[in-house]
């Protein structure tokens, strides 16, 4: 019998734990032909998250979660999740019902059609017209940028095959933050997409912050392409020529000092500019030459669970 892990991520989900839970066993009780395992995987929440994972393990076979042992952020923390799931496919879904379980049958009936992977994809979004205008100016963003196709409006939100988890486990064991979601287009698997409306968070806060979209943003354009170090090349021979013609035009016009002010901050400024995308690029390089493990887990649960 095939067996299929549904992983969830969560920080500070008490209000939501429970109700996942629930949504996801009804979903997968529509298939009795498949075992399952649901697999929570909790970064070190400062709420009740731990206790209410705990008494669902102790009650139900089924469930498995491990508690790391500090916030990892939501890409390190699915990767181990996928990492850990024993099934032959794996459903990755949020805990804050953002993404409706209720798809769970549709990625389930999509894999059984033969597809590596089967994702959501949101035509919309009950978040904010503003959010989700800047979503889509993000995703503009990366397809501009970007060497090859990207999927637009994706999350990872979607049922895996195990011999897309295992590429992936084999990938990112050089770079633990880089994003299934450019990944798997990067390496040509069969995916298909799946419309659908996206939820306002049934209970609770988001734990995501301005900060932590534009973290984000940046490191993603980095992982994409290298259009921006080209840029940089182009926009120095660009600007070199500019300030060329500005002082021979000052100089003939009598007004030196002043061009040459200018024609100062001006380099200064592409001088930032540049020393800036050429940080991000550092960053990422030394990320994958720095061996630091994935996670630290804390516990897993069930306590016989090695």
């Amino acid at each position: 019998m095939k067996k299929i892990t549904i992983g969830i991520c969560c920080y500070n989900e008490e209000s939501n734990i429970e109700a996942m839970y629930e949504a996801v066993t009804k979903q997968m009780e529509k298939f009795p032909a498949y075992d399952y395992e649901i697999l929570f995987e909790d970064n070190a929440s400062t709420d009740g998250s731990e206790a209410i994972l705990e008494k669902i393990v102790q009650r139900d076979s089924h469930v498995r979660a491990i508690i790391n042992q500090a916030n990892y952020g939501i890409e390190r923390s699915a990767f181990n999740c996928m990492k850990n799931a024993a099934g032959d496919a794996f459903i990755s879904i949020p805990c804050d019902f953002q993404e409706p379980p209720d798809l769970i049958p549709e990625f389930i009936r999509g894999w059984e059609e033969g597809h590596d992977l089967v994702l959501g994809q949101k035509k919309g979004s009950e978040e904010g017209r503003i959010k989700y205008s800047l979503r889509s100016l993000y995703y503009a963003i990366i397809h501009w940028f970007s060497e090859g196709d990207q999927l637009e409006h994706v999350t990872g939100f979607g049922i895996y095959d195990r011999r897309v988890m295992d590429v992936l486990s084999e990938i990112r064991q050089y770079d633990p933050n880089l994003l299934a979601r450019y990944l798997v287009c990067e390496y040509g698997f069969d995916i298909k997409l799946i419309s659908y409306q996206q939820h306002e968070r049934l209970r609770g806060k988001s734990s995501f912050t301005l900060s932590t979209y534009l973290d984000f943003s940046i490191d993603s354009l980095c992982q994409v392409s290298m259009k921006p170090l080209r840029l940089i090349t182009l926009f120095g021979l660009f600007s070199s020529c500019i300030v060329f013609v500005a002082l021979v035009v000052s100089f003939f016009a009598g007004v030196i000092a002043y061009s040459m002010l200018f024609a100062i901050l001006l380099a200064i400024a592409i001088q930032i500019f540049c020393l800036g995308i050429l940080g991000e690029y550092m960053a990422v390089i030394l990320r994958k030459v720095t061996k630091k493990p994935l996670v630290i887990e804390k516990k897993r649960m069930p306590n016989d669970w090695v």
